[in-house]
């Protein structure tokens, strides 16, 4: 029961933020508030033994604590992967080396996020088997936050700020601001966690699974846009109706996969008991 009340109580905090909480800029891919939402949503989709421990040690992740601290976002944590190939990428190569090898200089330029989200879950792997508490707790935060970013289908293109489809300010609209909008009507349904038997393919899974959203969402933000005369509160009204089904789906995708990364990622160090 205790442990239930806290998670509410937290939750209700994570909601304020997303209320009114102050907008970061579009290097973000999504607000601190959000990706608090989705790491809380990820607890809850752990199998008993697991679920307990991060419920009892939640606020001592970083982006859950009462100092709620993210890490600097960079380009990194980018993959603007059309800049490559078209989707659906069918000759994507799985690894980094591999990947510089086939695109040269160009793979510098369309940032690191497959790659950080693979290096992450090893080093989350070997907290688990060091049995080190902080070194677990700090990393699942940032794999849950690595996981959100892959499920934002801007971070994932050549025209993330909307600027070659003349929907300049996308990003920000779309990550910081929409969620902001919908304020307590964005609920999360995330499914259970589950045993990843390939967590590198499943990255390149994911990136699939995000990007074909890209046309729905430019399109729709388009219709919302069109006949206003800014982006006033009517405007945002008619994204959250077009839009925030495709956000909350996103978001609930993000939540379940972070959830499978850290269930993996335990299984693989041999499902060490956690105190």
């Amino acid at each position: 029961m205790r442990l239930q009340s806290r998670n509410s109580i937290l939750r209700g905090a994570a909601a304020v933020a997303l209320l009114g909480g102050p907008a970061v800029a579009p290097a973000a891919a999504w607000s601190t508030s959000v990706h608090q939402v989705v790491t809380l949503e990820a607890i809850d989709t752990l199998p008993k033994p697991l679920k307990a421990f991060y419920e009892a040690h939640r606020m001592e992740m970083p982006s859950l604590g009462p100092e709620a601290e993210l890490p600097a976002e960079g380009a990194e944590r980018r993959f603007a992967v059309d800049r490559l190939q078209p989707f659906p990428f069918p000759a994507l190569p799985r690894t980094e080396a591999a990947f510089r090898e086939a695109f040269g200089d160009q793979a510098r330029d369309v940032g690191r996020l497959p790659w950080l989200l693979l290096e992450s879950h090893e080093r989350l792997v070997l907290a688990f088997r060091d049995g080190d508490k902080a070194r677990i707790l700090s990393e699942s935060d940032l794999l849950s936050q690595l996981v959100a970013d892959l499920h934002n289908p801007l971070a994932l293109t050549d025209n993330s700020d909307g600027q070659k489809t003349e929907q300049h300010g996308l990003w920000i609209r779309f990550a910081v601001k929409l969620p902001e909008a919908m304020k307590g009507k964005l609920k999360l349904d995330p499914d259970a966690a589950h045993l990843l038997d390939e967590p590198r393919p499943f990255v390149f899974s994911m990136i699939n699974a995000t990007y074909v959203w890209l046309d729905n969402l430019l399109y729709e933000e388009e219709l919302a846009k069109r006949g206003k005369g800014g982006y006033t509160e009517i405007y945002f009204e008619d994204l959250a109706v077009r839009v925030g089904p495709l956000l909350r789906q996103r978001l609930s995708q993000a939540a379940g996969h972070a959830g499978s990364y850290w269930y993996t990622a335990w299984t693989a160090a041999g499902r060490p008991e956690l105190k």
